[in-house]
């Protein structure tokens, strides 16, 4: 299927492994042109050697998105590169486990700026952009526990992949009338090369045979790819009337109606 997004200009945040990775190839697979970004040089350089094989145009900058001026630098890097953005996807996150009595304010401010203010200033900064483009689309990477309770010691996580469902319900109201999309896509336990599942399996195989047992019905664990092919169609025109939505891709291990 065409999906219609060839020459289109995607910007992927934490696009250095992982699910961040998977999305950068889906999207360079229908021929967008790509700016990815990572912490690491090294590992960034990677990705945009392994993304280039398509034959698409891709560039990586190395950056903390943490960082108040981040959102600001891709957008202007993209316009610089390219002449405009079409699609962003925020997908950058993290984690601070422990008993809520015990977090910090540390805590709470370092999982929020990674997890919601970070993704809340680029989106922000590409707007502009994507109000000229013929099929502007946001998509935020939350998870199911942006959807439903966690369980102890998440009440950071929770909370950040919270806000970002429903902030992205609030700017696809917004933005409706400019033709800019907003979405976002909540991921279960999803295992890839280096991920914290895979470093499970590899050490408690029979332990999480039973984990996968008791939470997954369909069998197994997610893979990346399963997630980018998601996100891949929601940035396209063939998702032209879906904005506002939480997409779980879960297996059916959540449990919200919704």
């Amino acid at each position: 299927m065409d999906l219609g997004i060839e020459g289109k200009v995607a910007i992927v945040s934490g696009a250095s492994r992982g699910i961040g990775l998977a999305i950068a190839h889906g999207l360079a697979k229908e021929g967008c042109r790509l700016l990815v970004c990572a912490r690491g040089q090294e590992s960034l350089d990677a990705a945009v050697d392994a993304l280039k094989v398509y034959g698409t145009d891709v560039h990586g900058l190395a950056l903390d998105v943490t960082h108040p001026d981040a959102g600001q630098t891709l957008a202007a890097r993209a316009q610089d590169l390219y002449g405009g953005i079409d699609i962003l996807v925020a997908n950058a996150g993290g984690n601070r486990r422990g008993q809520f009595e015990e977090t910090t304010d540390q805590d709470w401010e370092d999982i929020l700026e990674l997890n919601l203010k970070s993704h809340l200033r680029t989106a922000r900064a590409v707007i502009p952009s994507l109000k000229d483009s013929e099929s502007g689309s946001i998509i935020f990477i939350s998870s199911i526990f942006g959807r439903e309770a966690g369980g102890a010691g998440l009440s950071i996580y929770n909370t950040t992949k919270s806000a970002l469902i429903s902030a992205a319900k609030i700017m696809a109201i917004e933005l409706g009338k400019y033709g800019v999309r907003v979405n976002s896509v909540a991921p279960g336990s999803i295992r890839f090369e280096g991920g914290s599942w895979d470093r499970r399996c590899k050490e408690d195989p029979e332990g999480m045979k039973q984990f996968i047992a008791d939470n997954i019905p369909l069998g197994r664990f997610g893979s990346a790819e399963e997630v980018a092919d998601v996100v891949t169609f929601l940035s396209s025109p063939r998702a032209s009337w879906v904005s506002g939505a939480c997409i779980t891709v879960d297996g059916v291990q959540s449990h919200s109606l919704i």
